[in-house]
């Protein structure tokens, strides 16, 4: 609901909204006074500017040029009409006389087109009325980005398959598409020996995008990529690095359990000189350093427009709390990661300072991975979350994850100076519409329901000046998954923009997962560019996230290209232009689609697609 008045009633409630607010901005629209300590009541106009029937006014789009096919004599009779109502009749009676009138009219002057009749408006007119629901003609251009796959790049730094690559390139920029993204991963780059650097398969593949005359985008992704079942390929830590966790598995993240997790190294070793004399932050610095000496070029000719850097699983800032690999599913509440040596020594010395020793420790009543929060003694409503010891214990899990963004951002920005820096947000929203907000909680984002848990993560990306990527889900969210879950993505994308809009951070937009049909393509354009935002507010660019190679997956390439030029602000009759030419572009752009029964359904969509453009 509060998500629905944001958007489409363009209410500007508080994140953190409760009925009060609500009833108070519902009584505002009525025309009723609020004030700040809730009084509440009805201001009467002065009697000189008191209307004796509510007059609502429209304001009309139609030029002047829209008014030359109707009848002038039609629009003088309307007006004698209205002149003959007797001011005495009641509201309900001037409407049945304003309809006996209408009625009489129409079957005197039947040849008469209707002021807003197709016959009566220009066809630009016309087509935003018809398209409403989905022109977004005259919005800001927001740059499109494509993300490419992992396998690009085997795991001895090896260019897979140029021609594919180069092909594929081509077929994005026939796209308009802007540019690319690509991961370039510690575990390949760095995989055999420390500080040993190769580069050579990233500048084959940096070389084509050159020649296709794409942007670049590249991530310092320091995580671990496919495998355990996944069907990708196993793209792990360095080797050297697996061989450092046999002897001390502390170095990974660790649940309460004891099960390690080698997704990526813990932050409680940021500090800690356990990688051959390095510590983690030494070691990621001295990758982006390298990578920054190794591409100056492609930095110098501008090539390269920003890095985005890996701060968690995935690429994520957050912990990695909902592994697959030990058997987590949705919606699963995930576990605190908080049990290696080294977190529990941070653990320890804060516990010392707050003066209770015996809060050293994780909760015990917390549940398994995909436990409920109503199951736990901690997440359940009035648990031990909001506790002394909860509250204590949420606010040091946050803020290790807060000082691992400010250790690793203020080398990065050492590294790439004058280039825009990247941190991708993700977005947990399941069990979003409970109290304890668990998920979220576990990940190490405190933003239960009484505070905004957003904005101290956000100081410090504010701090460090760089552009916020968020994970739009873009999947739909059945009614059952929602109850089931209490999950509402729209209020957490709401809260996260606005939050981060608020603190003057640039924000940019990507996919959580592939998307293939147009209804997905609105809902992340929903996100991107919400259409209420009273100012106006975008995200600076989008990622496509795709499985696969697109030339090699079922996409509809007639919705991607509608969703590239909504993006791109492209006038509706654009989008109609580009359909049509659609048959042009067969031998360069795979025809199937997903959601075509056959390939003679599809002719028959382009030809009525044809049909109506003749049409208006």
């Amino acid at each position: 609901m509060l998500a629905g008045l944001r958007q489409y009633g363009n209410f500007t409630l508080p994140a953190r909204a409760d009925m009060n607010d609500v009833l108070a901005a519902l009584a505002r629209e009525a025309g009723w006074t609020v004030e700040a300590d809730g009084t509440t009541y009805r201001t009467s106009p002065p009697p000189s500017q008191a209307a004796p029937y509510p007059v609502r006014s429209v304001e009309s789009s139609l030029s002047a040029n829209s008014l030359k096919n109707c009848s002038t004599k039609a629009s003088v009779d309307c007006s004698q009409s209205i002149l003959r109502i007797d001011e005495s009749l009641s509201p309900a009676s001037l409407d049945s006389v304003v309809v006996a009138e209408r009625d009489s009219k129409t079957d005197k002057y039947t040849h008469v087109s209707p002021i807003n009749s197709p016959e009566c408006l220009e066809a630009d007119q016309l087509i935003p009325d018809i398209h409403s629901g989905d022109d977004f003609s005259g919005t800001p251009y927001v740059p499109i980005y494509v993300m490419l796959t992992a396998g690009v790049i085997n795991t001895f730094c090896q260019l897979v398959d140029p021609e594919g690559i180069r092909q594929e390139l081509r077929h994005l920029k026939s796209l308009h598409v802007d540019g690319v993204v690509v991961h370039c991963w510690w575990g390949i780059v760095e995989g055999w020996s420390p500080q040993k650097y190769i580069w050579s398969g990233y500048r084959d593949l940096f070389n084509i995008i050159r020649e296709v005359k794409l942007k670049l985008q590249v991530v310092m992704a320091f995580h671990e990529c496919g495998g355990h079942g996944s069907g990708d390929m196993l793209i792990s830590l360095p080797k050297w690095v697996l061989e450092i966790g046999k002897d001390n598995q502390d170095i990974f993240f660790t649940d309460r359990e004891g099960r390690r997790n080698t997704q990526c190294l813990s932050w409680g070793i940021d500090k800690e000189r356990v990688l051959k004399g390095r510590t983690g932050i030494e070691v990621y610095f001295d990758f982006m350093r390298s990578f920054r000496t190794e591409f100056d070029d492609l930095f110098a000719e501008g090539l390269i427009s920003a890095v985005e850097i890996g701060l968690g699983p995935s690429g994520e800032l957050k912990y990695p709390s909902f592994p697959e690999r030990m058997g987590w599913r949705y919606p699963g509440i995930g576990e605190f990661q908080c049990y290696d040596k080294y977190m529990q020594q941070s653990l320890r010395k804060a516990a010392k300072l707050r003066g209770h020793s015996f809060w050293a420790r994780g909760p015990d009543n917390a549940g398994q991975y995909n436990s409920r929060p109503h199951e736990t003694g901690f997440f359940c409503d009035r648990g031990d979350y909001d506790s002394y010891y909860g509250r204590f214990f949420l606010n040091w899990y946050s803020q290790a994850l807060i000082d691992h963004a400010d250790n690793v951002l203020s080398l990065a920005n050492l590294a790439f100076e004058e280039t825009q820096i990247i941190v991708k947000i993700p977005a947990i929203y399941w069990w979003y519409r409970t109290t304890s907000h668990a998920a979220e909680l576990t990940a190490g984002y405190y933003n239960p329901t009484n505070q905004n848990g957003y904005s101290p993560i956000f100081d410090i990306l504010k701090k460090h000046s760089v552009t916020l990527k968020f994970v739009c889900s873009g999947l739909h969210v059945s009614p059952q998954e929602n109850n089931e879950a209490f999950a509402d993505p729209e209020s957490l994308t709401w809260q996260v923009l606005n939050s981060a809009w608020d603190r003057g951070l640039t924000l940019a937009g990507q996919n959580a997962a592939p998307c293939y049909d147009r209804e997905g393509y609105m809902r992340l354009l929903d996100s991107a560019k919400p259409r209420n935002n009273p100012d106006h507010r975008h995200v600076s660019f989008f990622v496509y996230q795709q499985p696969s190679s697109l030339l090699h997956n079922g996409i509809c390439f007639s919705d991607l290209d509608s969703f590239i030029k909504c993006m791109h602000g492209s006038t509706f009759q654009e989008k109609l232009q580009v359909m049509y030419n659609h048959d042009l572009t067969e031998h360069s752009l795979p025809t199937s689609c997903a959601y075509a029964e056959s390939e003679e359904k599809e002719k028959e969509q382009r030809e009525r697609v044809t049909g109506s453009k003749h049409e208006i």
